[in-house]
């Protein structure tokens, strides 16, 4: 479990009192990428909370293969299966993607756990944030919508405009840059006559935010929000060692709008070299241009985790409003004169 709160209201709140957001994270990343993700979210969401208090718990898809290293980590940080999601008293849930490994989501070894996730989500659960595979997985499951197949990786990162404009979108910059990393895709025109609301999208990556509503907000996005600047360099870095290990037959595509020129030029000699003798121990000859996180950046995505965040705590007060005056109508009895304040 985690608490994310920026330093003020750590000062003036106290966790589990009624403005404290209860927030279920999902993580269903492979092994390598899972602590890493987990510390992504948490970075977004803490750049999200201004002044808003969030615990966040920790679940994942049992259906996952996991390595020694996989289960240690879900161990040591208290992860939980999913099925203890419904008795969590959430206010909100991040559900995030996986390396597919079939085409059919169907197919996957998991599938029935996260297709009873989001039923309970789309019958009585919260407010929910599906991220990448997740967001494909629950328009199956929902609405019957069959994600396509590209012709190439969508990998690197894109320029999208805000097309949509709504409650998770005011405080958004006209244009903003979002990582895709993904080899299929849903049509904008089979989620908008689906009822879906399109939020962002972009010339050459397409749709990235999107919006269904009804018992509860679901939030959807086909990028990745969480990724810091280093991520497209290092999952880069892993697909070429990938393939100089025969795990994979296809040398992989540069992440689009990434590397700089110089970069791109080291890179493409690397490529001849590797693919001459295609040895694994080439793998420590990498060019060095792998791009670190940067201290102070701040996420894209903030802003919309942010409304929606705001939108939650709303819901929570309007709850308990109701439930006070709930309580006091059958008090004095309906009808009755209340004690003034």
């Amino acid at each position: 479990m985690a608490v994310v709160a920026a330093p003020r209201a750590r000062k003036n709140k106290v966790v589990g009192s009624e403005f404290c957001i209860e927030l279920g994270l999902v993580n269903n990343m492979p092994d390598s990428a899972l602590e890493r993700t987990e510390r992504q979210f948490i970075h977004l969401l803490g750049a999200a909370a201004s002044d808003l208090l969030v615990r966040v718990s920790f679940f994942s898809l049992q259906g996952l293969a996991r390595g020694a290293a996989g289960r240690n980590h879900l161990q040591r940080n208290s992860y939980r299966p999913i099925l203890d999601v419904p008795g969590s008293e959430l206010d909100a849930l991040i559900v995030t993607g996986t390396e597919p490994r079939f085409s059919d989501l169907r197919l996957e070894p998991y599938w029935s756990e996260l297709a009873d996730l989001i039923d309970w989500v789309v019958a009585e659960g919260p407010s929910t944030v599906f991220s990448c595979l997740a967001a494909h997985a629950a328009l199956l499951r929902r609405d019957g919508i069959e994600r396509q197949r590209l012709a190439e990786k969508r990998f690197g990162v894109f320029r999208h405009f805000v097309i949509g404009h709504d409650i998770f979108t005011p405080e958004l910059p006209h244009a903003l840059n979002v990582a895709h990393s993904r080899w299929n895709e849903v049509c904008e025109n089979a989620l908008v006559s689906n009822g879906y609301r399109i939020l962002t999208s972009a010339p050459e990556a397409g749709v990235d935010l999107f919006l269904k509503r009804g018992r509860t907000d679901l939030l959807f996005c086909q990028g990745h929000p969480e990724y810091d600047p280093g991520t497209p360099g290092r999952e880069y870095h892993r697909d070429v060692r990938r393939y100089l290990q025969r795990e994979s037959n296809l040398w992989p595509a540069l992440p689009r709008n990434y590397f700089t020129l110089a970069e791109k030029l080291l890179l493409e000699q690397y490529r001849e070299r590797a693919m001459q003798s295609r040895d694994p121990s080439l793998i420590a000859e990498y060019p060095k241009v792998r791009r670190r996180p940067e201290t102070r950046w701040q996420p894209p995505a903030a802003p919309v985790f942010h409304a929606w965040l705001e939108q939650i705590v709303e819901a929570k007060r309007s709850r308990r409003r109701s439930m006070r005056e709930s309580s006091s109508d059958s008090f004095f009895g309906k009808g009755a004169v209340r004690p003034a304040a």
